[in-house]
């Protein structure tokens, strides 16, 4: 369970001490303000003026990333939570035990899969602030009762340990939290703090007996990972060009997956253990032969998950692009007739077309028409005399949508009978049809006239 480190050294005066620290905001939300004044820590012995104040539940913005398997769009939502010690009043050089509770989350389970029970492990950072500040990494155990699809996640809680280093008041917040699910694939959904840091949930108040303090720390890479898998440990404060071990830890005791190098000249390390033992619950790193508290660092908190390692099968379909056609429901169209002597609108409809789309790409189309002169025993009616009110429909769940062309004079030039436009994906099925008049002469002599409409689809 991830120590975080010194905010600074101890001093005569701790007003300063501490340095709040600042994340990007990942959404420009409204920030939630935490109200308070800079804590002036007691001197070296002296005994500490300010006292804990109780754990409170807090509410704060959060942005949580659903695994792209999901397909859905980030979630903004709101985390209840609330952060809890087992020592209110440590001492200097103590160990502090953190429970992160998370009563709500912000996010769900993002498929309409249902989870089943202890497949979730989540893990997370408690931000501390005031006298010391850093984070202490958190990880909550492998249980969860089932959550049906599209559900809501369940409380959980999430524990982890820092070493004290500097007397006054060190305020606790909740920090970002990831939740890992392990059924049929390992996904994660992590969920950051909108603007950080989150209102604090609890206070403790730290004193100096003025022995020596332990300013060694570790941190981890990563707060799990699967059996067999390395985990990058970074520690600082260590004796210089000494050896340092760093191990897997039980709850007790060191386990056998250990590793053992030298650290630099700065007392700082990066180590990358291997961890295979089941029993594992967090990291620890030390100097000489054995764990020994005053010249180690930890636990940190670290999981194994997926003992199991799940197969996975690669699944290949190809959904194929075809054409673009059309069809129409017959080849010839009787009009209404007129009256010698009268003429007027000679009237009828269009054989229906029906326009397939089904090229699957980015281009719309568009059908057109003309007509040729009508040719008859009294010679010809000018093509000019033809007009159409164009109609289009479309096919539920197409992907287009058509538009019928304007009413007007269809002629020998031609017009547009209807058209989808381009985008990113086109596509479906389209039927098309045209009331049409052609507009007779007066006078023109008896007898049948016929004149040809073509249509053409690009």
């Amino acid at each position: 369970m991830a120590t975080a480190g010194p905010s600074s050294r101890r001093s005569a005066d701790r007003g300063s001490a501490g340095r709040r620290r600042r994340w990007a905001a990942a959404l420009g939300v409204t920030a939630l303000a935490v109200a308070g004044a800079g804590v002036t820590a007691p001197s070296a012995g002296a005994q500490a003026t300010a006292s804990a104040t109780a754990s409170v539940s807090v509410d704060f913005p959060t942005h949580c990333v659903p695994p792209p398997i999901a397909g859905i769009p980030p979630i903004d939502g709101t985390t209840t939570a609330q952060i809890t010690v087992d020592n209110a009043a440590p001492k200097v050089g103590d160990t502090v035990t953190v429970t992160y509770k998370v009563t709500k989350p912000a996010a769900g389970n993002p498929v309409n899969i249902a989870l089943p029970a202890d497949i979730m492990t989540p893990t997370g950072k408690v931000t501390l602030t005031g006298a010391q500040s850093g984070s202490v990494t958190v990880t909550g155990p492998k249980k969860n009762p089932p959550v049906p699809g599209l559900g809501e996640f369940p409380p959980f809680d999430m524990t982890g340990t820092f070493t004290v280093t500097a007397p006054g008041e060190i305020k606790l917040s909740p920090g970002d939290y990831n939740i890992h699910t392990s059924y049929v694939l390992e996904l994660d959904t992590p969920c950051t703090v909108t603007n950080p840091p989150a209102p604090v949930s609890e206070t403790v108040v730290a004193t100096d007996d003025g022995g020596p303090v332990n300013e060694r720390t570790i941190t981890l890479g990563t707060a799990s990972g699967k059996p067999g898998d390395r985990v990058t440990v970074t520690g600082a404060g260590f004796t210089p060009n000494t050896d340092v071990t760093v191990a897997g830890w039980n709850g007790s005791a060191p386990t056998a997956d250990k590793l053992t190098s030298k650290s630099t000249a700065t007392g700082g390390f990066t180590f990358r253990p291997k961890i295979n033992d089941p029993a594992t619950v967090g990291i620890v790193a030390f100097e000489g032969s054995g764990w020994d508290p005053a010249k180690g660092a930890g636990p940190a908190a670290y999981t194994l998950v997926g003992d199991v390692p799940p197969l996975s099968q690669q699944l290949n379909t190809l959904v194929a692009s075809g054409t673009l056609s059309m069809t129409q429901a017959g080849d010839s169209v009787q009009l209404t007739p007129v009256d010698f002597g009268q003429g007027g609108s000679s009237t009828g409809d269009l054989n229906a077309v029906t326009v397939k789309d089904f090229r699957g790409g980015p281009a719309g189309w568009s059908l057109t028409g003309r007509v040729t002169d009508f040719s008859g025993p009294g010679g010809k009616i000018d093509a000019g005399k033809l007009s159409w009110t164009p109609s289009c429909s479309t096919k539920a769940g197409s992907p287009s949508t058509c538009a019928a062309g304007s009413a007007g004079v269809v002629g020998s030039a031609g017009a547009t009978l209807a058209a989808t436009p381009n985008g990113a994906m086109t596509g479906g099925e389209f039927t098309v049809g045209a009331k049409v008049a052609l507009d007779v002469p007066a006078f023109t002599a008896p007898g049948a006239y016929t004149g040809v409409l073509t249509l053409t689809l690009t």
